[in-house]
């Protein structure tokens, strides 16, 4: 890819977001009910191809319960208040109504409350026993402590996931996570991220992991190229860790490992694109968190809020549109692509003549950035 020349003594490339390109169509179109957006990951089977994100504004168990009746898959956030309080209704109740500049102290002390193991058991069983597929992620900084409480409870996916994961954490203070160690002992499925590059996703998927994520700093609540000046826009970090997947099929003799984009997902339209950049599924947060039976009451908030030292996210006034059922499903009631995402995704894929998710990837793209 050709690098532009920044100053006499630094070049970088040239990348895009999803805002930056657009699909094109081909000679051939087809009947959306035709069309098949079915994903599957291991021994489970999706008619939607998304995960809704761990974060507390968009996933509680009810909500986890609901995602996978509908077709997709919830992921429960095992360091959120789901495991830090019994009931933690009046905890949002709170959030909700906090004024926007004193929001973020307020939420790192409502989320010093010590992680509970016993809740983290509780909620798990609770999703379940709804006969759903349950997930629960973990950050990396916290999986060794509490995975045996997260398997025990008979978790079907495990995700671990961070601002960044990387297979090659090198710390004085403490014994990193060995992903490969751990993926390798584990008898669950082990989705892991983010990353944002081919090398990093390469040495990841090399760890085991069924699935990455892949994003950097680009969803709707971070502030982390603001906080530390890092981000990798999505359409270029997708379109090279798909490049990574492509390679690592070759080097393991035919092993495929999905490739989930994790971030600037946040109109309908941005659905197929990420798709068409090489993702097998997408990760959900601000749409799902603007549905009327969110837990977040409208509002939008990721764990990079309540960091103690560096925060790098807000809470974000999304507002409501419609149920979960009609952000994911329909119909529609707005032009703006802030509803029916995978009847979108559907007509998208008609459009342009391909039947299912995988032929779709190889639709032509255009750089073409939305104004």
């Amino acid at each position: 890819m050709t690098e532009i020349e920044i100053g006499r003594g630094k070049r970088g490339r040239k990348a895009y977001a999803f805002d930056d390109i657009a699909v094109v169509p081909s000679r051939r179109t087809r009947d959306p009910k035709e069309v098949s957006i079915a994903w599957q990951i291991d021994a489970y089977r999706f008619e939607l191809p998304f995960l809704a994100a761990p974060m507390d504004s968009v996933v509680s168990p009810q909500t986890a319960i609901r995602i996978g009746q509908l077709g997709g898959l919830g992921v429960l956030n095992l360091e959120g208040l789901w495991t830090r309080y019994e009931d933690p209704e009046p905890v949002l109740a709170e959030i909700a109504e906090l004024d926007g500049a004193t929001a973020n102290r307020r939420m790192q002390q409502i989320y010093e409350e010590p992680i509970k193991e016993e809740l983290i058991g509780q909620r798990i069983k609770e999703v379940r026993d709804s006969g759903v597929v349950t997930a629960a992620a973990l950050s990396p900084q916290r999986t060794a402590q509490f995975s045996k409480a997260v398997v025990d409870a008979g978790v079907d996916i495990f995700v671990i996931r961070g601002t960044t994961v990387s297979a090659e954490h090198v710390s004085s203070a403490a014994e990193p996570l060995n992903l490969k160690q751990f993926i390798y002992e584990l008898d669950v499925p082990v989705i892991v991220g983010g990353c944002a590059t081919y090398t990093a996703a390469l040495h990841l998927m090399r760890t085991g992991a069924a699935g990455v994520l892949v994003g950097f700093g680009g969803g709707a609540a971070h502030t982390t190229r603001n906080v530390l000046g890092i981000q990798v826009p999505m359409a270029t970090a997708v379109a090279d860790v798909a490049a990574a997947r492509r390679d690592y099929l070759d080097e393991s003799g035919g092993r495929y490992v999905h490739v989930i984009a994790d971030g600037g997902v946040g109109w309908s339209g941005d659905l197929p694109k990420a798709i068409a950049c090489g993702s097998d599924a997408v990760m959900i947060g601000s749409p799902l968190a603007r549905a009327t039976d969110a837990p977040g009451r409208g509002h939008h908030w990721g764990m990079e809020a309540v960091h103690e030292d560096v925060p790098r996210g807000k809470r974000m006034d999304l507002g409501a549109v419609g149920t979960t059922e009609e952000v994911l499903l329909g119909p529609s009631h707005t032009p703006d692509g802030s509803m029916n995402f995978f009847g979108a995704l559907r007509r998208a894929m008609a459009t342009t003549g391909y039947s299912d998710l995988k032929e779709f990837q190889r639709v032509e793209v255009m750089v073409a950035r939305s104004r």
